[in-house]
């Protein structure tokens, strides 16, 4: 028997319809049934603890990556001041060296001049009618080396009154010499006294004498000398032409 169908597409219509879902129905159907606080509760702590967890650990992140960021500059800083440091510390070390040598070198040429100035004082207070015999140094000669001296190093400790004497660093001078007039003598000692090298100038004794046939007077006079103001000396270039 043969059977037509009148309708094209109806039987495929009608197959194809099957059971819609619907989301909304079923979220409100699984709301329904969730009527747990406990179970409310604890899915909602998971949730903002899961949420805490990703703003901690990004956080972190951040953190971490300022940090290295940092601790590579640093390293690199460090690697780079090392060498500057090092030359610094060598550059120190050579600018205490020479300030060493320029001190014991300003004590030998303190010292080095001492005697030329004291000459000269002498040379040009001596008036006339007055001859001397002999300058002497009366003051302990220190035996410590330009060193000590200078102050680079300390000395080993001394004893007695001499040691005393001489860390005291006073020079003490005796001149003896003769005169046929006092009053010369006087001129002398004024002279000496004046002088910015010398001070303290005092007449230990003075006697009467035959010098070939005729009196005179033998003195003995006691100074120190002084380190002059700076005002009162004068330098002077020296130069010295190579040919």
């Amino acid at each position: 028997m043969i059977e037509i169908n009148l309708l094209p597409g109806s039987r495929k219509k009608a197959r194809s319809r099957g059971p819609s879902i619907n989301i909304g129905d079923t979220f409100r159907d699984i709301a329904s049934r969730v009527r747990d606080p406990w179970m409310i509760s604890a899915v909602a702590g998971v949730a903002v603890g899961i949420a805490a967890i990703g703003v901690m650990w990004t956080w972190q992140s951040r953190r971490e990556s300022s940090l290295t960021e940092r601790e590579q500059k640093a390293v690199q800083d460090s690697t780079r001041y090392a060498s500057v440091i090092a030359e610094r510390v060598k550059a120190e070390a050579q600018r205490d060296s020479v300030k060493k040598q320029i001190t014991v070198i300003s004590a030998i040429d303190g010292t080095r001049l001492i005697w030329p100035h004291v000459l000269d004082e002498v040379s040009r207070a001596l008036p006339p009618y007055v001859w001397l015999r002999s300058i002497a140094q009366t003051s302990p000669i220190s035996n410590d080396p330009p060193e000590v001296q200078a102050g680079v190093s300390k000395a080993a400790p001394k004893k007695g009154a001499a040691s005393a004497a001489a860390d005291e660093g006073v020079l003490g001078l005796q001149v003896v010499g003769n005169t046929v007039d006092i009053q010369a003598l006087t001129r002398f000692m004024k002279a000496l006294e004046a002088s910015p090298f010398l001070q303290n100038v005092t007449l230990l004794r003075s006697d009467v004498v035959m010098q070939q046939g005729k009196e005179a007077t033998e003195f003995r006079l006691d100074m120190q000398f002084q380190k002059p103001d700076p005002s009162a000396l004068r330098t002077v270039p020296f130069t010295v032409s190579v040919r």
